[in-house]
């Protein structure tokens, strides 16, 4: 399955649980989107607040899930191909130096 199939699904979702009504109490905005990525991101580093080894693998990938949902949904909303955007990012960061 690649990004765009994935994407697909997300979308179907979203479209079942309401969430793009107009009365949604999830309202699909870019703004609310990107503060639940952010959200969602945290929860990633509250994995490895005290050790460095995962914990709990399988709750990792349930969040890092969630994040990856919020980033196909706010790409989604605000009309971004995603996937060229990272083959975009990836030719432009070959050609960058890292201290």
């Amino acid at each position: 399955m690649d990004i765009r199939e994935l994407s697909e699904q997300m979308q179907r979702f979203v479209t079942a649980k309401g969430w793009y009504a107009p009365d949604s109490p999830r309202p699909q905005t870019p703004r609310n989107i990107a503060t639940s990525l952010a959200i969602e991101a945290a929860e990633v580093l509250e994995h490895f607040q005290w050790e460095e080894a995962i914990a709990d693998r399988p709750e990792l990938a349930a969040e890092l899930a969630d994040v990856m949902l919020y980033l196909m949904q706010l790409a989604s909303i605000s009309g971004i191909d995603l996937e060229q955007a990272v083959l975009d990012k990836l030719k432009v960061n070959y050609n960058r130096t890292w201290d």
